[in-house]
């Protein structure tokens, strides 16, 4: 596929999600990315800030089948996965398809849920598969995770497990609105307290499951120099052994940083990376990948600072 094509697709998304979530333009981008990258998104705010919103609003806007899970504390395994049933006309067992068997899943409020039932994803979210009663079935070759989260401050959450966390390419912060933005929500959505049906805006999907795989093999080929290989493994492995961070990123971080750092270069109608690409999705990569060290918490030193920090020190190839 065609550089130009895919600004044009990427383009089109944009604006046909800005038709129904006000502002939030980063964590748009962010979303985009990953969407070229194949990877899988977090997205976390406190209630309000349009996550879940964002999440839907970006699943209607792709020509992928889509399905959304409400994670709770009650929810089990089998109500992600499926589960096997016996057929008493039959005397045999089928599978009941669970809603993880889809291209697009929103995984809403997902550390509401406790970690047994977090960790059903775990292979759905590295391998495209899961097993049931000793059977792997296969997922979509594209499958996707949209999931939101509340900060692990607020009551009733369930901190997610590193190994879950290292699965998603980005961790996206998802604040408040500025205040011309937030105006333009009220005079949008203000005369209704209940967050409408995504088929009331009227979205039309803008890529087809054709489009996303082109657009993804377009990507793998955009061309990494030396110099930036050498500046993404740099970066990744200036967070290990550092005093304010206990746990630094992991190696598969860098291929991580490197695969995101070419979609973003082709969403910008460029064949190359260039280490501004690297500096605009180094945090989202890896602020849920560091784990600060107990005294840098207690100081006030966030993960996002502290990556700035060697954002800063780690000298970029010119």
């Amino acid at each position: 596929m065609e550089l130009t094509r895919i600004v044009e697709i990427t383009q089109s998304l944009r604006q046909e999600i800005h038709r129904v979530v006000v502002g939030q333009d980063r964590a748009l981008d962010l979303l985009l990315v990953a969407l070229l990258s194949d990877g899988h998104v977090l997205l976390e705010g406190v209630p309000g800030t349009a996550k879940t919103l964002l999440a839907r609003a970006f699943a209607a806007g792709l020509g992928l089948e889509f399905n959304r899970i409400q994670f709770t504390p009650d929810l089990m395994p089998g109500d992600v996965l499926g589960t096997n049933l016996f057929d008493f006309r039959t005397s045999t067992f089928s599978l009941t398809k669970g809603p993880v068997f889809t291209e697009v899943l929103v995984a809403d409020e997902i550390n509401r849920t406790p970690p047994k039932t977090q960790a059903a994803l775990l292979q759905a979210m590295q391998e495209r598969a899961v097993t049931i009663d000793g059977v792997t079935h296969p997922l979509s070759a594209g499958f996707m995770v949209l999931a939101t989260q509340n900060p692990i401050e607020q009551e009733g959450t369930y901190p997610l497990p590193e190994a879950q966390l290292d699965r998603f390419l980005f961790k996206i912060a998802v604040g408040y609105p500025d205040r011309d933005e937030e105006r333009t929500m009220v005079r949008v959505h203000g005369h209704r307290t209940v967050t409408p049906p995504i088929s009331e805006f009227g979205l039309r999907p803008v890529a087809s499951r054709e489009d996303v795989l082109a657009m993804r093999r377009a990507v793998a080929a955009i061309r990494l120099s030396d110099e930036i290989v050498d500046y993404v493994v740099d970066l990744v492995r200036a967070t290990r052994g550092r005093p304010a961070l206990l746990c630094g990123g992991s190696p598969r971080s860098a291929n991580m940083l490197a695969t995101a750092a070419r979609a973003h270069a082709a969403m910008r109608g460029r064949a190359y990376v260039i280490p501004d690409d690297v500096k605009f999705l180094a945090q989202a990569v890896l602020r849920h990948r560091v784990v600060l060290a107990p005294g840098a918490e207690i100081e006030g030193t966030t993960a996002d600072a502290a990556i700035g920090t060697i954002l800063e020190e780690v000298e970029a190839p010119r």
